[in-house]
Parts: C-alpha cells; sequence; structure tokens
C-alpha cells in the first residue's frame, strides 16, 4: 500500500476531487496549510503598504491506495492540478505497513 500527500493550489480542489472520483477514489483526507517552496512567498499591496506574504494557503490531499494505482492516482492528481506555473505543488508517496478499519479490523487493501 502507498500513502500519497499531495500538496496542490487551492483552487484546484474540486477538479482533483472529480478526477479521483472518476478514477474510484472517494476517500482521502483534506487540510488547509500555508507554507512555501522555491517561491518563497509573494508581495501583496494593503492600504498603500507593501507586505511580503511569506507563507502561501495551499491544500495537502492525503489517501492510501494499493500499490497498483499508484501510476494512475498521481497522473489524475497531476492532471487536474496542474497549471504549468510556480507554484502547482508537490506529490510525495510513502509506504504504508499496515491499515486497519476500526468498525471491524479488516487490515491492509481489505480496509480501504
Amino acid at each position: 500500500m502507498k500513502k500519497i500527500e499531495a500538496i496542490i493550489q487551492p483552487f484546484k480542489l474540486e477538479e482533483v476531487k472529480n478526477a479521483l472520483k472518476t478514477i474510484g477514489i472517494d476517500g482521502m483526507t483534506i487540510t488547509e496549510v500555508r507554507g512555501h517552496g522555491r517561491q518563497k512567498g509573494h508581495k501583496e499591496v494593503y492600504r498603500g503598504r507593501e507586505y511580503q506574504v511569506d507563507l502561501i494557503a495551499k491544500v495537502k490531499l492525503e489517501m492510501i491506495i494499493a500499490d497498483q494505482r499508484l501510476d494512475e492516482v498521481t497522473k489524475a492528481i497531476i492532471g487536474a492540478a496542474r497549471t504549468g506555473k510556480i507554484g502547482d505543488g508537490k506529490i510525495f508517496v510513502y509506504e504504508v505497513g499496515t491499515a486497519i478499519r476500526i468498525r471491524n479490523e479488516d487490515r491492509d487493501e481489505v480496509a480501504l
């Protein structure tokens, strides 16, 4: 099993969710996060003064999937989240040792 963490632009969330739903991925956790990568934030003007905004609003999606679905899921996320501009986000993939459904103690891929 794999854990996918995808950091994306907030305005792309619905597109990504729809792309994942289309391929049968319904379970995910979504968190509003803030951070920056290479772009190091941006400048904004408020009441005539310029401010440096270091932490940019993003959305983090987390999901656990079967190993064989990795390419399909990452392609769906990339296709829906990409704008071609800096700040589109990142995808991180981790190994998952065990998953347990609390309700009935199903384990591993059955629990997904």
